[in-house]
């Protein structure tokens, strides 16, 4: 039975009606305003060159994060240092790269800032400049804590962003900003090994011209995040729809992804510092052999990070986080027991499986609290950070008193804690109203 005419489709309703009927003739279709307006109308598809443009300067980012562990043994014999003090460089670049995201995305989940990430990229251009120029070991802890302000300004937005160009597609579009990343943080060992190890710290002057090109790319996803009205379109409450998951579970589900993802960086934080000096001391391998193994590592990294999130959204985000924090146990544990040929591969399958993690166990959290995207992105890319630079630290603390074989054995055991994402709920898939759907042809 016909209640009103607005409930007809466009083709039933005349020829003098069809094309922009609400246009021609004043009349109003609520379906179609809907349509036109609804902030998940601008996610119905993915836009491409954005997710590709905002990967990109990621990449840029994490080239010149990367490039600070990927120089520790050439500044260990420049500054005398022992495992501490190369450890204390991390735990500074890291606690400025974690301590003010939270206070970042909560702040531009309220006042989104198209433009923030320019200044991000200008706070890593100074930090390169000032390692460029750094003289003693103070100099150098003030310039990766210049890089690590700029992480932190560049993270939660620059997620923000990826969120918005993800159409629907959500652990896709994670994946693909953090494939960026983590393939950025594999070309550092690898252009610290060609350039830096030849020519010494002097060439690291070269390296300003990556934020310099990050700058330009920001400026042009600055201009559509704005044009497209998307700080609109992503404000708390209106593009995603309450899950139904009692408040007392979302907290403890947070606690137990903040475990593991403390598991995983406490581990990968031990690899990414210190895995070049554990090929030197038991195999012998000199600096830029051992600089091509963590590139191999860190570059497996960047497949596991992609393929995390495009498998999160075909078969469940928990499934994968699961599988990619304690899949990795069995060879987390043969690992300190391996050759030289088979530590490298199993460095490079641990890289892969405990890296597909990341992108799923973000898009997860921002899941469980829809509205805070902003805030969860710095929670949990903060965290990551702060864990990764408290366990250099203290990983290196550990390696003055024992060895550097050590702390690889008792790091083993930490993806053992991935038992845990069994007690996560599950979250239902998200199905937009059909008044928002995509019109028929």
């Amino acid at each position: 039975m016909r209640t009103s005419p607005y409930a007809l489709p466009p083709w039933r309703t005349g020829p003098r009606l069809r094309g922009r009927p609400w246009r021609k003739h004043g009349t109003f279709a609520p379906s179609m305003f809907k349509q036109a307006s609804s902030p998940s109308a601008f996610a119905q598809r993915t836009v491409v060159s954005v997710l590709f443009a905002i990967s990109l300067s990621h990449m840029l980012n994490d080239i010149v994060q990367s490039l600070i562990p990927a120089i520790y043994p050439i500044v260990k014999d420049k500054f005398a240092l022992n495992f501490t003090q190369v450890g204390l460089i991390t735990l500074c670049f890291q606690l400025t790269a974690s301590i003010l995201q939270p206070f970042v995305g909560r702040y531009t989940d309220k006042r989104p800032r198209p433009y923030s990430l320019l200044v991000g990229m200008l706070f890593s251009l100074a930090g390169i400049a000032a390692l460029w120029q750094a003289g003693s070991y103070a100099a150098l802890l003030a310039a990766v804590m210049l890089v690590g302000m700029g992480s932190s300004i560049f993270h939660p937005e620059s997620s923000r962003i990826a969120n918005a160009a993800a159409g629907g597609k959500r652990g896709l579009a994670q994946s693909v900003f953090q494939l960026g990343g983590t393939f950025g943080s594999s070309l550092g060992p690898l252009l610290a090994a060609l350039i830096v190890v030849p020519y010494g710290l002097r060439s690291l002057g070269w390296f300003m011209v990556i934020p310099l090109i990050g700058i330009a790319v920001l400026y042009r996803v600055g201009r559509w995040y704005k044009r497209t009205q998307a700080i609109r379109a992503r404000r708390p409450g209106k593009s995603v729809l309450p899950h139904g998951i009692p408040a007392d579970t979302v907290r403890r589900a947070i606690i137990i992804l903040l475990v593991l993802v403390f598991s995983k960086q406490f581990y990968l934080a031990g690899m990414s510092s210190y895995y070049t000096f554990y090929l030197m001391g038991k195999f012998g391998l000199s600096v830029q052999d051992a600089q091509m193994h963590l590139f191999i590592f860190l570059l497996a990294g960047a497949i596991g990070t992609y393929l995390g999130g495009p498998i999160g959204d075909r078969y469940g985000r928990k499934y994968v986080i699961w599988f990619s924090i304690l899949g990795a146990a069995p060879f987390t544990l043969l690992l300190p027991h391996a050759g030289l040929v088979w530590t490298g591969i199993l460095a490079a399958v641990i890289a892969l499986v405990m890296s597909s993690a990341f992108s799923a166990i973000v898009v997860y959290a921002q899941e469980l609290v829809p509205g805070k995207l902003g805030m969860i992105s710095g929670l949990f890319y903060g965290f990551s950070f702060g864990m990764a630079g408290i366990g250099s630290a203290l990983l290196g603390t550990l390696a003055d008193h024992t060895s550097i074989e050590f702390i690889f054995q008792v790091c083993a055991f930490l993806p053992l804690l991935g038992l845990i994402a069994g007690l996560l709920p599950r979250i239902r898939p998200h199905l937009p109203p059909a008044a928002n759907a995509a019109p028929r042809p």
